[in-house]
């Protein structure tokens, strides 16, 4: 029999119910925040991650579905959002147009790692980009706005937040960690060895337990950022305090990602096991000129659908629509012409197959309709149709007509 691959998952049942509240819950709040959809390929050129994500990250250097199609050209499934909607920006030409843009996404991501609870290879993200505002105000309004999808949506969270520095305090930052980390090399692990020329930063994110002993005291950026950076970064704690927002300062947060400047978050949850982490983002605004567009700030965040689906309870839905059955089978065209025009204002169930007016009962309430609509042949003589209000109690004859 043939299967679903390794860590690619169906969607299906309540599942499918979650997914599609999570979504369009989500998506509610993103447009009162004033951003507009935007639907990107799954498919991009490889350039477009190596470029944007880092070839330093474990994404580009271990993750990505990466081939060579048809054209002779090096592709690859999307691992992450944010890269193909800046991609879009700069491809429709809207870093010239001076104008603050505002998108949201959501989709199926890619990504070739050991799946594990939290993390699958075949996954879904809900993000958002802002592009065009320098101003550490939107990056309050981005963390609010992820506050208010999990308030929605019943979440309870806690916000990391960290500062990553600018091209000013960064650089001498980096020297001096690097320093450090050469002298705990042979104290580290493999992968952090490895970091130390690739990305230092990195190092500080290390979930190896001997690792993060040993780098408790290597020194931090948010100790070491320029006037500018220090200013943003208390009115942004100011601000959300203010708010009677609750937050912690976590100095090891990184983000991922090599794109990531100023403002970094991550909301994490309880009881979804290792990876709880719901969603993460910050600002960078160096990746479009990266992109070769013109130089433009930038800030989002991404929340993994999969990862919150078991902290989403659903409310039992109403009762909604009608169901249809016959009790004679040569009455079905009938009833189908009925019920397809009242498709037009209301979910309808068709049962093709007559049926007693018990079994139709039952059937009407497994499907969760909240009416019942039976055709017999003396209602089909008459120009009539029963119908039974199955909340109410409540049954009746009416003429087609009126119906």
């Amino acid at each position: 029999m043939v299967q679903s691959l390794r860590g690619m998952n169906d969607l299906l049942g309540e599942s499918s119910d979650k997914f599609s509240y999570i979504v369009k819950t989500a998506s509610k709040v993103a447009e009162r925040y004033g951003y507009s959809y935007i639907e990107t390929p799954l498919l991009e050129e490889t350039a477009l991650f190596k470029r944007s994500v880092g070839e330093s990250s474990d994404i580009v250097g271990k993750e990505m579905y990466q081939f060579i199609d048809k054209g002779q050209n090096d592709v690859c499934l999307r691992p992450e959002g944010t890269a193909g909607v800046v991609r879009s920006f700069i491809q429709n030409k809207l870093d010239r147009k001076g104008e603050k843009q505002k998108f949201f996404y959501h989709g199926a991501m890619f990504r070739y790692e050991r799946p594990q609870k939290g993390r699958l290879r075949l996954f879904h993200q809900f993000g958002c980009e802002s592009f065009g505002e320098s101003s550490v105000f939107e990056d309050i309004s981005i963390i609010l706005m992820i506050k208010d999808i999990f308030d929605n949506l019943g979440i309870k969270h806690k916000i990391k937040l960290n500062s990553l520095g600018c091209n000013e305090c960064m650089p001498k930052y980096r020297e001096s960690l690097i320093e450090d980390l050469e002298n705990k090399r042979d104290e580290l692990c493999e992968d952090c060895g490895r970091r130390i020329a690739t990305n230092p930063i990195r190092t500080l994110d290390c979930k190896v337990e001997s690792c993060q002993d040993k780098l408790s005291s290597s020194p931090k950026i948010t100790d070491n950022l320029c006037e500018s950076c220090d200013a943003d970064f208390e009115q942004l704690k100011s601000i959300l305090t203010q708010n009677d927002i609750k937050f912690e300062v976590d100095k090891h947060l990184v983000r991922g990602l090599d794109y990531y400047s100023k403002t970094a978050f991550e909301f994490v949850a309880d009881g979804i096991g290792s990876q709880n982490a719901i969603a993460g983002g910050g600002r960078y605004d160096r990746l479009v000129e990266f992109l070769d567009g013109r130089e433009t700030p930038a800030v989002g965040f991404a929340l993994g659908i999969e990862r919150i689906m078991d902290l989403v309870t659903l409310e039992e839905s109403e009762p909604e629509g009608y169901y249809f059955g016959v009790l004679d089978e040569e009455n079905l065209g009938e009833l189908f012409n009925l019920a397809s025009r009242k498709r037009g204002s209301t979910k309808v169930h068709i049962e093709y197959k007559k049926r007693s007016l018990k079994s139709h009962l039952k059937n009407a309430l497994k499907m969760n309709s909240r009416y019942c609509a039976v055709l017999g042949s003396e209602e089909v003589k008459n120009g009539t149709i029963w119908i039974k209000d199955l909340q109410a109690k409540f049954e009746d004859v009416v003429s087609q007509e009126s119906f």
